[in-house]
């Protein structure tokens, strides 16, 4: 491992929002989505990958949801989410790829840092950003099952 890699992978360490998974690629533990980073030194600089998969609108609700209003809300999200530079402390300007995958979308963002800790500090604040800004888009009247339902009932008690 390099020396980059390394001093990645002790901030990894240390950041309480990530576990190891292998050799350069990271799990969030902070949300209920599944959320990787893999982390990869280019010339002294360590280029993250951040992805995160939450599920569509139609896998989240138990019921139909009509074709036009799942390919709205995929469209709001994926506007929404392109925001993640608002929440960062490094200078990235994100054009997050935004797709849709079995019965998941995946929102992936990259960036380069030459700080290692601030590079995974904003992976985690990507995260958090994401899967807030999916409990955000939740639409009204529909019932949804897990996760997106205990996200809610999360919100709910928070918000009491």
């Amino acid at each position: 491992m390099s020396e980059t890699a390394g001093r990645a992978a002790r901030a990894f360490r240390s950041h309480d929002s990530f576990e190891r998974i292998d050799d350069g690629r990271f799990a969030s533990t902070t949300t209920t989505f599944d959320a990787t980073v893999e982390a990869e030194e280019v010339e002294g600089r360590i280029d993250y990958t951040v992805q995160i998969r939450v599920p569509t609108l139609s896998a989240a609700v138990d019921g139909d949801v009509a074709d036009v209003v799942e390919e709205g809300w995929v469209e709001t999200f994926e506007l929404r989410v392109a925001d993640a530079d608002g929440v960062v402390r490094g200078d990235h300007d994100f054009d997050p790829r935004v797709e849709v995958r079995d019965g998941k979308v995946v929102a992936e963002f990259t960036f380069t840092d030459i700080n290692e800790q601030r590079g995974v500090d904003d992976a985690a604040a990507i995260v958090d950003y994401v899967e807030g800004t999916y409990v955000q888009g939740i639409i009204p009247g529909y019932e949804y099952v897990d996760p997106v339902a205990g996200l809610l009932d999360q919100a709910r008690r928070a918000g009491q």
